[in-house]
């Protein structure tokens, strides 16, 4: 049974509690966080973009702690999972590193590159596991697009579009500071910077076009390159300012025999495929394949899963594991650096 600590009670914590009442083989041992009204289980307050809104939980049986270094040195810990804002995954990653723990971090991993390498040397030094929570390759969609593409049945990847755009979330402090979140970049298309590394591989160059506010991208335009020139890989992200369509995600993925595509939308407060999934195949012929349910709490449960496996087994993740979501960063910043000069490409740094 692996013991878990949640740090942090806010909506992706909530998220989280949720997800491990699905998995076998876990239990959340233990809770931190500042907030005394959440230390005593009243959890109402917590909304969020989807999921149930929080309620009043019970908390028998489960230590709370106030301060940080108190979960830390909890004993009946093993994995420590981090669902803080972005500007405190690297310091705490590290220090739960140091204590011992096991560390399961949300996305993205940290602001910078230098955050997450001082997250992968703690990891190196202690012997202890570090994953990053990506998702995204769990939801129904984006698993079948990689089963597909890696089973070869229709041949080799040739490229693909992908778009996840949303509404300007209004509702989050902090939300286009460099220092603190990180804006649209960091927090929204590094679900799909990371699919792609992970379907086609480490791109070596990319060039970004769009528009910034304060400094950090608002919504843009990138094209990847890749040692396989024949690779076609684009990406639009970022936010706009009419909320009557809070959230978008699509693909489209080029295979030498077949195309897969999807579009699911948000409009007006109902969720609905623009495009259901579906699988173009080489006779002709449209396939509609049969997806699990869209609850996208079952998809965390399978992330915490994973996790939870991994560290039973005493291996790494193929998903979620921290060179992989490193790699995310450096794509993400790579774009960050194009679109601020708005001419020419810039070659992503190969030293990884």
């Amino acid at each position: 049974m692996i013991r878990v600590g949640i740090v942090g009670m806010g909506f992706m914590g909530w998220i989280h509690w949720l997800a491990y009442r699905r998995v076998q083989g876990a239990r959340v041992a233990a809770i931190s966080t500042r907030s005394e009204q959440r230390l005593k289980g009243d959890w109402r307050g917590i909304q969020g973009n989807f999921g149930p809104p929080g309620e009043q939980v019970d908390l028998s049986g489960i230590a709370t702690h106030a301060r940080l270094d108190d979960l830390l040195a909890n004993p009946e810990v093993d994995l420590v999972d981090i669902t803080l804002p972005t500007s405190r995954h690297a310091e705490v990653a590290v220090r739960a590193l140091e204590a011992g723990k096991h560390v399961l971090c949300e996305k993205p991993m940290a602001l910078n590159l230098p955050e997450c390498e001082r997250m992968t040397a703690a990891a190196r030094r202690s012997g202890r596991r570090l994953f990053v929570g990506h998702v995204l390759p769990f939801f129904p969609e984006y698993a079948w697009a990689s089963d597909v593409i890696r089973s070869g049945r229709y041949g080799r990847a040739l490229g693909g579009m992908f778009r996840r755009i949303i509404s300007d979330p209004t509702w989050i402090a902090d939300y286009w500071s460099a220092a603190t979140i990180g804006g649209p970049m960091l927090d929204l298309h590094i679900h799909d910077a990371h699919f792609i590394r992970m379907m086609f591989g480490m791109p070596t160059e990319v060039q970004t076009t769009g528009r910034t506010r304060q400094g950090v991208p608002e919504f843009w335009h990138s094209q990847f390159r890749f040692e396989d020139a024949a690779l076609t890989v684009e990406a639009t992200s970022g936010t706009i300012g009419q909320q009557g369509r809070p959230f978008l995600h699509a693909f489209e993925i080029h295979l030498e025999r077949a195309t897969l595509a999807f579009e699911f939308s948000v409009l007006g407060g109902e969720g609905k495929y623009l495009c259901p999934p579906v699988l173009l195949d080489d006779h002709g012929q449209v396939h509609h394949p049969t997806l699990p349910g869209g609850d996208p709490v079952d998809a965390f449960a399978q992330e915490l899963n994973e996790v939870c496996t991994c560290i039973g087994n005493d291996h790494d993740s193929e998903i979620l594991g921290a060179g992989l979501a490193q790699d995310a960063i450096r794509l993400c910043e790579a774009q960050g650096q194009s679109l601020s000069r708005q001419k020419g490409s810039k070659p992503i740094r190969k030293e990884f």
